[in-house]
């Protein structure tokens, strides 16, 4: 039996989750990081007197940053090992978080909010291509999913953080606060593994056996003696056309338009919804109350869609998702009551962040392993295209005063859209061993 074969008998056991949650608190940092700049925005837009326009700019830098950030650290980490990578740009986007703390102009804080955003755009892509390379096919969706719920956590941080540190300390506390997960990193060289994939592909033939070999043993399985390797393509640098060789293309125009779009909407929603509900006459406080309850309502919108992309599949689970989103969007815009917006805003932060549970677990399963971290880094390198756009239009609509209603109106046509690329073009990749879904 190679050694392949060998990492994908092995059962989850405590090894599984111990990756899992060692990468989760790394992107429960990344959250908290990004989540921190959509509760200083309304604050510093009082106190620097910034146009809806320049507040767009400065959400829209960062996904500029993450753009750039998903295409190279998905490439190096062909090249080099995810490990090393995921540890490399954790501290680069905490050092330049705590940077945002002390700029002392618009122009500075562009800059600071770019490089946040370069490594964090690298790191995504990175962590959920070591878990997906880690976990048991059977359970892989739900592993990917609930890595993914930690977004949730971190954005609840940035709420508390915010709620909590903002109106005693003023906003640069909030940032100097996520300069502290760099410190992390002496935890990852320690603990976190380096892919058995990746050793391979590298020839590190005898350090992929003796990680296996250790598996094997705390699960109780037969170590075996012989280190096979499994018969592979030669040898080759991840470029761009491999992503769109005749097997491929489909698979990548889908996850193109998936990206694009829950990108689109997502940081379009997510970066202004401090802002535009302090603009419906909201205080701030209210505001970061209301938000830390919404934010609450992503966690079992992970855990629902853990449970059901193993069982319904990950085609029809996002679809659904996408389309209730879109549902609870469209219903958000049209206001009304507290308990309204409370309401429509929990769910569609339900369904909205559920379906980007199950992005993060349905994008690596659909390239090899020699460029499914390029794979992936090109199509989360799309998607901030989308979150670049997002935030300027929705600064350039609330200018023109287009109105409250209308921003959601066009991001629930934006998820009806991707819904629909999904379902028609989308492959059912549940319970399939990587390997076998990648060819």
């Amino acid at each position: 039996m190679d050694i392949i074969s060998r990492l994908e008998r092995i059962p989850a056991g405590r090894f599984h989750y111990q990756l899992l949650l060692l990468t989760g608190l790394g992107w429960m940092f990344d959250a908290m990081d990004t989540g921190i700049i959509a509760f200083v925005l309304p604050v510093l837009a009082r106190k620097w007197g910034l146009t809806p326009a320049q507040v767009g700019y400065i959400g829209s830098m960062g996904l500029v940053g993450m753009a750039l950030g998903a295409v190279l650290a998905g490439s190096l980490a062909d090249r080099f090992g995810r490990k090393k990578v995921f540890a490399a740009t954790l501290v680069f986007y905490s050092i330049a978080t705590g940077l945002c703390g002390v700029a002392w102009n618009y122009t500075v804080l562009l800059l600071f909010r770019f490089l946040v955003g370069f490594g964090l755009g690298g790191q995504l892509p990175v962590a959920v291509t070591l878990v997906s390379e880690y976990a048991p096919a059977g359970k892989r969706g739900r592993f990917i999913v609930l890595l993914e719920s930690f977004w949730a956590v971190g954005w609840l941080a940035a709420a508390l953080i915010s709620y909590l540190l903002i109106p005693r300390y003023g906003w640069q506390a909030a940032f100097l606060i996520g300069a502290l997960p760099a410190l992390y990193v002496f935890h990852i060289g320690k603990k976190v593994p380096e892919s058995v994939r990746y050793l391979l592909e590298k020839g590190q033939v005898a350090a992929a056996h003796q990680l296996v070999s250790k598996l094997e043993e705390e699960s109780g399985l037969a170590v075996a003696e012989a280190a096979i390797v499994p018969e592979k393509a030669a040898k080759f640098r991840p470029a761009f056309q491999d992503i769109w060789t005749k097997g491929l293309a489909p698979r990548t125009v889908m996850l193109w338009i998936l990206w694009f779009g829950i990108v689109y909407t997502y940081y379009g929603i997510f970066i202004w919804l401090p802002s535009l509900m302090a603009g419906q006459g909201i205080t701030i406080l209210k505001t970061f109350q209301y938000l830390l309850i919404m934010t609450l309502a992503q966690l079992p919108g992970y855990y629902s869609a853990a449970y059901l992309v193993e069982r319904v599949g990950r085609k029809a689970t996002l679809a659904a998702y996408l389309l209730l989103s879109a549902l609870c969007a469209w219903f958000f815009g049209q206001g009304g009551s507290v308990v309204s917006i409370l309401f429509w805003g929990s769910m569609m932060s339900f369904f909205n962040l559920g379906a980007w549970g199950v992005v993060y677990t349905y994008t690596p399963e659909l390239y090899p392993t020699r460029i499914r971290a390029f794979g992936s880094g090109w199509a989360a390198a799309v998607g901030r295209i989308g979150g670049i756009l997002a935030p300027i239009f929705v600064g350039y609509m609330v200018s023109a005063r287009s109105g409250f209603m209308n921003v959601f109106i066009m991001f629930t046509v934006v998820m009806v859209l991707i819904a629909g690329a999904v379902w028609f073009l989308g492959e059912e990749t549940k319970g399939k061993l990587l390997d076998e879904i990648s060819r």
